[in-house]
């Protein structure tokens, strides 16, 4: 511990790391310096160079990341598709690589001795921004207080920062774990953690529910320019205010909630109760154009890569040569993913109403069932005989024996 005079934390200002920065200071009698990374928590922020400053840090960097967060992490979801075990948008995921990236810059500039999470020893966190550490900032030790101090439940660390007068945004009667970004807002732990527990509709922020979204539905277009959105209902926005606009107009029709039992990387099962929805606006509209777009080797195969690209994303691997590998193949893929697609919105269900692909491979006169000139109805026969060969001598053999 002699050897490490100043850390930087990666702040959020919540529970766990409310109580870190304290906590570095009385066990490493070290600089502390609290690193926030701003991915659209919005109010989260206000005050928090204050209340860092007021716990024990010396400074309090808040790096707007907003716009990166979006085009280097959001964006290559999107035109992954990428659902880890077919349901997690991958909101956590996505932003702790852009959180890692940018508080090594602040390691490097303040030459740090030591990185703090707070990530708990049971999570992913812990995994995703180590290895992004490792990767980043390889030679800089990482301080894992979870892993190292007596604090074992959220009860423990209220009753520490209520000792030392640190103001924390849970409470006895609101104990679940919540993280908020441009991109979703999760909920775990408390109440939640017992299965027989329906969630209570009060604490969402984003979404309305499906009883309470409007009686009439909401019509939506998405424009996209290689597979990246550039426009809602023909208006362009830029990355952050794209976000935010399918957010307000989503979770207005209740659109975007998952409850979910996820295998973590530790190998525990957890539900997450996740609020996402602009990731599943834009995943619909996305995946409705590719559908016009992509022929059908490349639309399978893609499938096939999405799950290990989420899987990449979800374990921590983001900074892995695999995951450029794959990107490099994603991104072949959407130079014909351009057009336009609208949606009805309507207490939670999405529905395709109007698809306008430029690079359509959709053929009318050939997908028709009333008469036509392009396809010779004939050649099914050939094909078929050909396609059963084995089918048919699997049979024929069999039967003789």
């Amino acid at each position: 511990m002699a050897d490490i005079k100043k850390v930087v934390v990666a702040y959020s200002g919540g529970l766990d790391t409310s109580i870190i920065l304290s906590w570095i200071k009385e066990n490493y009698n070290a600089e502390v310096i609290a690193c926030c990374v701003d991915v659209g928590q919005g109010k989260e922020l206000l005050g928090l160079e204050a209340k860092a400053k007021k716990t024990g840090a010396s400074k309090c960097y808040i790096i707007d990341a907003k716009k990166e967060f979006v085009t280097n992490y959001i964006y290559p979801a999107i035109k992954a598709e990428a659902l880890y075990e077919n349901e997690y948008y991958l909101g956590t995921s996505l932003a702790r690589p852009v959180i890692a990236a940018k508080i090594a810059e602040v390691v490097k500039k303040e030459k740090a001795d030591a990185v703090c999470h707070g990530a708990t020893g049971k999570g992913n966190d812990q995994v995703r921004f180590e290895l992004a550490f490792k990767s980043l900032i390889p030679n800089v030790k990482i301080i894992a207080p979870w892993r190292q101090w007596n604090i074992r439940s959220r009860q423990d660390a209220m009753n520490y920062a209520k000792k030392r007068g640190i103001p924390v945004p849970v409470t006895k009667a609101k104990p679940y774990s919540s993280d908020a970004n441009l991109w979703h807002i999760s909920y775990e732990g408390g109440v939640m953690e017992d299965m027989k527990n329906e969630y209570d509709k009060t604490m969402f922020k984003m979404t309305v529910s499906p009883e309470d979204a409007p009686n009439r539905p909401s019509y939506i277009s998405i424009g996209f320019e290689r597979g990246v959105p550039v426009s809602i209902n023909g208006k362009k926005l830029d990355p952050v205010t794209l976000i935010e606009t399918a957010n307000k107009i989503a979770g207005a029709n209740a659109v975007g909630r998952t409850d979910m039992v996820e295998n973590r990387l530790v190998g525990m099962k957890s539900r997450g109760v996740y609020e996402s929805p602009a990731a599943a606006l834009l995943y619909e509209a996305h995946h409705k154009l590719e559908e016009l777009a992509l022929d059908r080797d490349t639309f399978h195969y893609k499938q096939e890569l999405a799950h290990k690209w989420a899987e990449l994303a979800y374990y921590g691997l983001w900074f892995s040569p695999l995951r450029e590998a794959l990107d490099a193949f994603i991104n072949s893929t959407q130079k014909y993913v351009t057009g336009e697609i609208k949606l009805k919105l309507y207490k939670g269900n999405m529905t395709p109403v109007s698809r306008d692909a430029k690079h359509s491979l959709y053929w009318e006169e050939l997908a028709t069932f009333e008469k036509d000139e392009v396809y010779n109805q004939k050649d099914a026969e050939g094909f078929i005989n050909l396609w059963g060969l084995p089918t048919k001598v699997i049979a024929l053999n069999r039967s003789k024996k």
